[in-house]
């Protein structure tokens, strides 16, 4: 895992830290977007009561090397996310997987993150970058996955992760 990141205020962009610690059925401790229900304010309007299916977001750092060739530079926790990983193919994983981090935590992916117009706030022109089209015109996100806290624990950067798949059938990862 290359880096962890949190906010406790709305912002785009987190900060990045020496640990965060993840809270079953919540999230991020102090993280803004951490609870039972929604917390993303476009979600809240919505329906307050929706569960939070959106707890941790995670990036693979390799799309960042793939932005950087169409010329955009973004660190770590510039797109929002909390977790950075490094050589796992998140956006592969189906719905339901296990990601056991580190010593004790375990997180269940839920689905793709979504991305906004935010993120062409931060830069201008990358959402094109993280969200696109494939040859046949179905819609590609690339700007991580999302995933709530199955069991909590203290997670750092240089923590190993380890992916655990679904009984089968598996379901290809949707927007949540």
């Amino acid at each position: 895992m290359a880096a962890v990141s949190s906010n406790g205020e709305y912002s785009f962009t987190k900060p990045n830290r020496e640990s965060i610690t993840l809270l079953t059925g919540l999230g991020v401790e102090g993280d803004v977007h951490a609870g039972v229900t929604v917390k993303h304010r476009s979600r809240v309007a919505a329906d307050p009561t929706q569960p939070n299916l959106r707890q941790v977001h995670l990036i693979h750092e390799e799309l960042f090397d793939e932005v950087r060739g169409a010329g955009f530079r973004v660190a770590p926790g510039e797109l929002g996310e909390n977790i950075t990983t490094r050589a796992i193919d998140l956006l592969r994983l189906p719905v339901g997987t296990l990601l056991r981090i580190g010593a004790e935590a375990v997180v269940e992916v839920t689905g793709l993150r979504n991305p906004c117009p935010q993120i062409d706030n931060f830069r201008r022109g990358l959402l094109k970058q993280v969200v696109g089209r494939d040859d046949a015109g179905n819609i590609v996100r690339k700007a991580g996955v999302m995933s709530i806290v199955k069991r909590g624990g203290v997670v750092r950067p240089g923590d190993t992760i380890e992916a655990e798949l679904p009984a089968e059938p598996h379901r290809p990862l949707d927007r949540v």
